[in-house]
């Protein structure tokens, strides 16, 4: 059974729904040095490269024993982050850069030291956002989705295909809305699992053509809302 790292928050009915569809989620614990709207998303403590047959896990300094055993099952090799997380922005952005296809896409003046060095084979594109894993969802090595105008117009002449959304009416309890990054995750090549149903979404039609474009499909966990929880890694 595949492994898939999830926010320790995750609904009941979502964990159900990943298991019946044959994965086994595994649940970020929370980091006590972020604030708690964020402190379990998987994407803000762990940084997964697979590139190659290498596969290598750049991770918060404090994340779970439970989790660092996960990974050394799946034959990830573990790095620790140069610094540790802090709430406080930018210290908090670390490890939440975007890898797709040949590229790094991040606020790369705050990438943590350690996951640049191993991405020194990718192109790094710089952009403002520092929240780019959480504000983008890749649902192929050459097509993503976002609402950030900033990234949107940094992909403009790369080989990626952008479906620019209009922000909100993404839930994340505690801020006022949340991303569509956080709410998803690749599950395999060509499914997209959903927390939260793309019908109850406003741009839920964009999405569902942009992913019937790319030949993805989505699968949706609980109807209801889409909701940011720092997105699905699939180990």
């Amino acid at each position: 059974m595949k492994i898939v790292v999830v926010d320790y928050r995750i609904h009941p009915e979502e964990e159900a729904n990943l298991k019946v569809a044959g994965y086994r989620p595994i649940k970020c614990s929370p980091c006590k040095e972020l604030y708690s709207a964020v402190d379990g998303h998987p994407d803000m403590q762990l940084h997964l490269i697979k590139d190659l047959n290498n596969k290598i896990a750049v991770v918060q300094r404090t994340l779970s024993d439970e989790l660092r055993q996960e990974l050394i099952a799946s034959n990830y090799n573990i790095l620790n982050s140069s610094k540790n997380l802090n709430a406080k922005y930018p210290e908090d952005i670390m490890l939440n850069g975007l890898s797709i296809g040949p590229y790094f896409i991040h606020n790369t003046d705050y990438t943590d030291e350690v996951l640049k060095a191993h991405l020194s084979h990718r192109e790094f594109i710089l952009v403002r956002q520092g929240y780019t894993g959480c504000s983008c969802s890749a649902i192929s090595p050459t097509a993503l989705m976002t609402s950030d105008i900033g990234i949107a117009k940094a992909l403009q002449h790369k080989a990626i295909d952008v479906l620019l959304l209009p922000p909100g009416d993404i839930l994340l309890p505690g801020l006022n809305y949340g991303f569509i990054g956080g709410c998803c995750g690749l599950l395999e090549e060509n499914f997209l699992a959903f927390y939260g149903d793309l019908n109850y979404y406003k741009n839920g039609d964009l999405v569902m053509k942009f992913l019937k474009t790319h030949k993805v499909e989505p699968i949706f966990l609980r109807k209801g809302p889409l909701v940011d929880r720092g997105g699905i890694l699939l180990l």
